[in-house]
């Protein structure tokens, strides 16, 4: 009798550091990592630390830190690792946080920051408390949608700055990077 495959699973994982900062990575490199760890179906998206997976039927915690540890001592410097699935991906890119947002246009930007957990209640008031005329936050369960009513250059607001003030490691895409990859490989793409 032959063992049956454990079920596998689709995973988006959003890289922090990857090609920023002097952390240069190649895609071809990376897409390497990941089987290195004995994951298939690797691919990546844009160069800046996307990639999409299958593994086995995990916890995701898990899977972060596993991920998280080798690109650490594999890449010499620590990469925190967000996955999130397919369904989930999906979910974030269509979730509309403000009214009569009009993403990336001359007047503002939207951007999504993933984060490991929904930050406590301390820590979301001192998020809330950066929100200024050009800054505005909405945090919905462990995303935090950041609008910027200039060019994201011109704001004094940082991916440094939403991590000190959640005490949370984040990772920042723009929301038409969140809404490509969702029509790529979100559920149903």
């Amino acid at each position: 009798m032959t063992q049956a495959s454990p079920p596998m699973q689709h995973w988006i994982a959003l890289l922090r550091a990857i090609n920023v900062g002097g952390h240069t990575i190649t895609m071809a490199a990376l897409r390497a990592h990941f089987v290195d760890m004995g994951f298939v179906g690797v691919e990546t998206f844009i160069a800046s630390g996307n990639v999409i997976f299958e593994a086995p039927d995990a916890h995701p915690p898990a899977l972060e830190a596993q991920i998280a540890q080798h690109l650490r001592q594999s890449l010499g410097y620590a990469v925190a690792t967000f996955l999130r699935s397919p369904a989930e991906l999906a979910a974030i890119a269509h979730y509309q946080p403000f009214p009569q947002t009009e993403p990336d246009s001359a007047g503002h930007a939207l951007s999504v920051a993933f984060l490991p957990t929904l930050p406590d209640d301390e820590a979301q008031q001192r998020l809330m408390g950066l929100q200024t005329a050009i800054d505005d936050f909405h945090i919905h369960e462990r995303e935090v949608y950041w609008r910027c009513r200039t060019k994201v250059s011109d704001s004094t607001f940082s991916g440094a700055r939403l991590e000190k003030a959640l005490g949370l490691s984040a990772t920042i895409r723009n929301i038409t990077t969140v809404r490509r990859l969702a029509a790529k490989y979100g559920a149903g793409g």
